[in-house]
């Protein structure tokens, strides 16, 4: 896996914290036999160690279901978690970050130029930064949240500590200028994804829709199924206008 072949169009965030008590890596194996294509491990209380525990089991559900040049493995802002689970042999591709987080161009230089880099801008300035950003250490923008998120219930806050939610009309303008893939998510659900898939992102991310689902695997097969249904026919009609 690299950053020039990945895909993110099925993206679980995940961590200790989002799973009502059920094994992490129990999740993780259930959306990769369904489909999905990135797997962030994302926590705030989990210590260093059981972060690169659990990065350890999800490369070895991914490398074991075949697909370790299909799936993407990232860890959300621990750029020391990612050198200890590569230097422990674990196969970790890239990393998510913040803007105020560890800047993308350190990121490059420990991870090296083949890893992926993911970078969410600050809300109250995406469309801006999107449009003017650097992008040529970073590989896509996570944007959001479509609502409020019960995961993480600063995801989107502006300078006046309200949550800015993005609109479909607003995610369509920021796929139309955004120079690198995009990927959007907070608060996401199965009725959203044909309105996604219309707006020419790349694809989604989720937590809670699967993590807190009933039957996580069935959850995570739903959403790809729809994903491809909706976003191949978006593909189609687009190449069918760049013809004309």
């Amino acid at each position: 896996m690299s950053r020039k072949n990945f895909d993110l169009s099925a993206y679980l965030v995940i961590g200790p914290e989002n799973v009502k008590g059920r094994q992490v890596v129990s999740i993780i194996e259930d959306v990769v036999e369904a489909g999905f294509s990135c797997i962030q491990i994302r926590s705030k209380v989990a210590s260093a160690r059981e972060l690169i525990e659990i990065t350890g089991q999800a490369a070895e559900v991914i490398a074991k279901a075949g697909k370790s040049e299909e799936v993407a493995l990232l860890v959300n802002d621990r750029l020391d978690v990612i050198l200890a689970a590569r230097k422990a042999g674990i196969k970790v591709d890239g990393i998510h970050v913040g803007q105020g987080d560890i800047p993308v161009d350190v990121c490059r230089d420990y991870l090296g130029e083949d890893s992926i880099i993911g970078l969410t801008a600050r809300s109250h300035e995406m469309l801006e930064y999107i449009k003017n950003a650097d992008v040529s250490q970073i590989d896509y923008f996570g944007i959001g949240p479509l609502r409020k998120s019960t995961t993480k219930p600063d995801c989107g806050l502006g300078l006046d500590g309200r949550v800015v939610t993005r609109s479909f009309e607003e995610i369509s303008k920021i796929a139309e200028i955004s120079p690198i893939p995009v990927v959007v998510g907070g608060g996401v659900k199965l009725d959203d994804i044909a309105q996604l898939a219309e707006t020419g992102v790349h694809g989604f991310f989720v937590v809670s829709a699967v993590t807190e689902a009933e039957d996580p695997k069935e959850a995570a097969a739903d959403l790809v199924k729809s994903w491809r249904l909706h976003g191949q026919a978006f593909e189609s009609r687009r190449r069918k206008e760049s013809r004309k």
